[in-house]
């Protein structure tokens, strides 16, 4: 799954960068929600002819109870707790389930076959499920998921023999589960089928079989029925075993209006009219090919009016879907990339794709980026559907990468899929890995491994240098706790590891592991320890002895580097957190540190610091740099003298633009932790004036701006100062390169003049501002060629800042006429640039005003963390709101954390923390609980900043000139 938070990240890169937010934390949000860098009840018909197989179509040729028998919503007392504890070790794995909320293991599922129709009018839909069983254990009683279905009669058989055909029914809320107690055993070894008639409701919470809306071309509304499944939320769709472990082939068939296009995993078997007592008119019945083995969290199925591109490209057939109103053709680079992206993989994988078709589709209301479910993708519009002629380098960047991200998860995820939750980063970690790994292979031009640096490995460290973070491999028990560890830890830290390893092995070595674990465990379950004893089988080295601690652990290391004589560095391990106030304690662990260490002979990559200090010879330290290209999972500490030789070697092409851009980012986070002075920083910065490479100019941007954030409450002297400072740093880079874009122009240089051009403008760059708004002028008066797309959130961003309310109506005007989804949220984003207090509430009104879907509601948020009006109006519209954003987004989903971490963490003060930390005192947390933890930590860690350097960057921007 792609996060939606990973669809706000091209607000913290390229063209917008430095426009979208000033903060440190506003990366941690972009890899929780937005861009590139990126989860989730039918009447029984009659069937004049019935698609079936024999043995179920009494399912739908029986006249329907529901009418006689009243619903009866199991959803609020508890009878039994149904939980199966487990409380042994598998140690084979090293896998400890102590604790974990699991069903009763008597019975196992081995095929499903769901009917669903849903009632447009009444945002319902009626199922019944058939589900073939194993039986483990004499058993009078089966325990299975269900939310927020109303469970209306069940059957029980075995061998042809009815066992109950009205078993008791119960419902723990605690778990999720309902409980079909019955008088007959069914005896153990034998196979057995249960059905269940239900009804459910196609919500609004993107969850489960849900509701999606969009505006087709005559204005009116129309809706889909789609599905986000992941990570438990199959259980609002159909009565299942919702765990991962649990896979079983699936049968799919829907009931809908001719007109209406089915989708689900697989293609259609077969298609017949039936009779729909919901509507009482003839309908079709559509069924799907059974697929093959699958966990619940991957079934899918769509229905609703959609248009359809399709390409034979590859060796089955790949499609686009989207709903009208959209343009379809705008799916043709997503289809092509798919296309040839699938046999990429089948090649690297070594495993041909299994399903007879990959269908994508774009959905209007959608909580993530996208979704893998075998054979169907789920995406938002805009990480699927583009359109080159208004949307820049950044965003086309990113369709890119979450298309590549879903593709390489049809192998790792759904092919081969985790045993439990807290494996969920051999899903994520590794599609996030591929998808940089295709990229670069598709599009070298992009560069994105150079990229990756201040991507993917700054995210993981900023997020793992917090007490709060979590392992990579992080216990979870229950449902509510699940959704939050889809982070920068399960996705960037996950990936880093992958990347860290295959540098350690040599990538050829690495992927013939990945194709021997993949065709071994192939349609089963694995846990971490099967993936690095692939590794280990192919490489010969003990790779679980090395990669054990990095993924069972919090955090990562600091490697403090110091100078014995002319040959010998010594150097020592500690565990890194941001408010630098590590206890002994928390510094137990010892790493294996890959120390790549580069000198002018090349890289050494046989070097590992596995202790807590020692000494290492290099040929001579007159020049030397650790982590060359920063595939370690670590910060690096110089000294003050070696620092500026390092700034020396740079100017002399001695470091790779990895290099660069990790030692900037290392030194910034060093600052903020105590480990060196602000203002030794400032001046790193400073010396980067020559810098010629975008990667590097984008970690310099993001280091100013992350100290911007930590004093954005400070006296207007030294905010204005640094803003100065910005401005002296960027602007002449900006005028060289100018922002007019040719077709001549390259990838990284369109993206290069985007960032560069916002950042000056945005710190005050007269010229740039003046020419911002003659193209916002003309571009609202109508000449739509007037703002190149890469620079359009620039400029509307220095519109909004330096305007007033006609600026901010025009923006507004806007986003409620273009039909088009990224123009749309380029807009949503800037609106809270302006710091005017009636313009903010206004933007704050939109939130819950009714014309921002829920799934973007955390786009106007953006602009207005940007300003420290801004962020004070944020946490007063999150008090006075609370109740309402608490129904509109529940705490076992995943969004509510995500607004929690906008609403809070952009404070820098002692009183202000205390307000949140008062706030929620009395609140129940559960849902939401780590995402509050870790913006209080970053909160702390920018008090603790700012009381320890304030007097030292106000002395810096006063003797530089930037402040009287």
């Amino acid at each position: 799954m792609f996060r939606s938070s990973f669809a706000l990240r091209s607000a913290c890169r390229g063209a917008q960068r430095s426009i979208a937010q000033p903060h440190a934390t506003a990366k941690n949000f972009a890899s929780r929600h937005s861009s590139s860098s990126v989860s989730r009840r039918l009447y029984s018909a009659t069937v004049s002819a019935s698609p079936l197989p024999p043995r179920h179509r009494p399912l739908l040729n029986r006249p329907s109870t529901l009418r006689r028998n009243p619903p009866v919503r199991y959803c609020s007392h508890r009878r039994h707790n149904m939980c199966r504890t487990q409380a042994i070790a598998d140690t084979a794995s090293g896998v400890n389930v102590q604790g974990r909320e699991l069903l009763p293991a008597n019975v196992i599922p081995r095929h499903y076959h769901v009917t669903l129709e849903p009632d447009f009018k009444k945002l319902t839909f009626d199922g019944t499920v058939v589900i073939d069983l194993d039986v483990v254990d004499d058993s009078k009683s089966i325990s299975l998921h269900t939310l927020d279905l109303d469970i209306h009669n069940a059957k029980v058989t075995s061998g042809g023999q009815t066992i109950s055909s009205s078993p008791a029914v119960s419902y723990d809320a605690d778990t999720q589960a309902t409980k079909f107690e019955f008088d007959n055993a069914v005896p153990k070894g034998s196979n057995a089928q249960l059905e269940i008639k239900f009804t459910g409701t196609l919500n609004d919470k993107m969850a489960g079989f849900y509701r999606s809306t969009y505006k087709r071309p005559d204005g009116t509304e129309g809706i889909l029925a789609v599905t986000q499944m992941e990570p438990t939320d199959a259980r609002r769709a159909f009565p299942c075993f919702d765990e991962p472990s649990l896979k079983a082939e699936f049968t799919v068939t829907l009931i809908a209006d001719k007109d209406l296009t089915c989708l689900s995993n697989m293609d259609v078997a077969s298609e017949a009219e039936v009779h729909s007592e919901i509507s009482g008119s003839t309908k079709k019945a559509v069924t799907f090919n059974k697929s093959p083995q699958m966990s619940t969290y991957l079934v899918a199925f769509v229905i609703g009016e959609l248009n359809v591109i399709e390409t034979n490209e590859f060796r089955v057939p790949v499609r686009v879907y989207a709903p009208p109103g959209q343009n379809i053709e705008h799916g043709r680079f997503s289809l092509n990339l798919a296309a040839k992206t699938l046999a990429f993989y089948e090649k690297v994988f070594g495993i041909e794709f299994p399903l007879p078709k990959m269908d994508q589709i774009a959905i209007p209301d959608f909580a993530q980026g996208a979704m893998e479910n075998w054979g169907l993708v789920t995406y938002r519009v805009v990480d699927l559907l583009l359109d080159e002629k208004v949307s820049g380098a950044a965003t086309k960047e990113r369709v890119a990468e979450v298309v590549q991200h879903e593709l390489a998860h049809q192998w790792f995820g759904n092919l081969v899929t985790m045993d439990w939750w807290d494996g969920l980063w051999l899903n994520e970690g590794f599609a996030t890995w591929a998808s940089w790994y295709s990229c670069n292979v598709f599009f070298p031009e992009w560069k994105v491994w150079e990229s990756y640096v201040t991507d993917n490995l700054q995210r993981a460290l900023a997020l793992d240098s917090l007490r709060s973070s979590h392992p990579i491999e992080v216990p979870v028990k229950k449902a509510d706790e699940i959704n939050q560890i889809f982070d920068a830890i399960s996705y960037s830290k996950g990936s880093c590891v992958l990347r860290m390893i295959s540098t350690y092995l040599g990538e050829d070595v690495f992927l013939e592991g990945v194709r021997r674990y993949l065709k071994k465990h192939a349609y089963g379950n694995t846990v971490t320890g099967d993936l690095w004893a692939s590794l280990s089988e192919a490489s010969g080295k003990d790779v679980e002895g090395v990669m054990r601690l990095w993924t069972k652990n919090i955090g990562f290391p600091v490697v403090t580097v110091s100078e014995k004589d002319d040959k010998t560095i010594h150097l020592k391990q500690n565990r890194f957190l941001r408010t630098g106030d590590t206890k002994p304690e928390e510094d137990q662990v010892l790493y294996p540190v890959f120390l790549g260490l580069r000198t002018k002979d090349g890289i050494d990559e046989s070097l590992t610091l596995d202790t807590r200090e020692g000494d290492f010879e290099v040929p001579s330290t007159d020049f030397f740099k650790l982590n060359a290209n920063h595939t370690g999972l670590y910060r690096t500490s110089y000294t003050p003298e070696r620092l500026k030789k390092l700034g020396a070697a740079a100017k002399e092409g001695l470091l790779s633009v990895e290099d660069r851009a990790g030692m900037i980012a290392d030194a910034g986070a060093l600052a903020t932790s105590g480990y060196q002075k602000t203002s030794g920083v400032l001046n790193l910065l400073k010396g980067f004036g020559s810098e010629t490479e975008f990667v590097v100019w984008n970690e310099l941007i993001s280091r100013v701006a992350t100290v911007q954030g930590a004093w954005i409450f400070e006296d207007k002297s030294v905010r204005d100062g640094l803003e100065a400072f910005q401005l002296e740093l960027v602007g002449p880079k900006a005028h060289e390169m100018g922002w007019e874009f040719k077709e001549t122009d390259g990838h990284i240089e369109q993206q290069f003049k985007a960032m560069l051009f916002g950042s000056a403008g945005v710190c005050g760059d007269k010229v740039i501002i003046q020419a911002a708004k003659e193209m916002f002028a003309k571009y609202m008066a109508g000449d739509k060629s007037a703002i190149h797309p890469n620079i359009r959130g620039s400029v509307f961003s220095m519109a909004l800042k330096y305007g007033g309310k006609e600026e901010y109506d025009a923006v507004l005007s806007f986003y409620r006429t273009s039909t088009n989804a990224d123009e749309r949220n380029t807009a949503l984003r800037c609106l809270g640039r302006s710091n005017n207090t009636e313009l903010i509430k206004q933007t704050l009104d939109m939130l819950f005003g009714g014309e921002v879907k829920d799934q973007d509601i955390y786009m106007p948020t953006a602009g207005l963390r940007s300003h420290p009006e801004g962020i004070q109006a944020l946490f007063d519209w999150m008090v006075e709101n609370w109740d309402e954003l608490i129904k509109r987004l529940p705490p076992q989903l995943s969004m509510l954390g995500s607004m929690v971490t906008i609403f809070t963490s952009g404070f820098t003060k002692k009183e202000q923390l205390a307000k949140v930390e008062k706030f929620f005192a009395d609140k129940t947390t559960t849902g939401y609980d780590q995402s509050l933890a870790q913006s209080l930590d970053s909160v702390r860690s920018k008090i603790s900043w700012v009381e320890r350097d304030r007097a030292d960057v106000a002395a810096w921007v006063k003797e530089n000139g930037y402040s009287s």
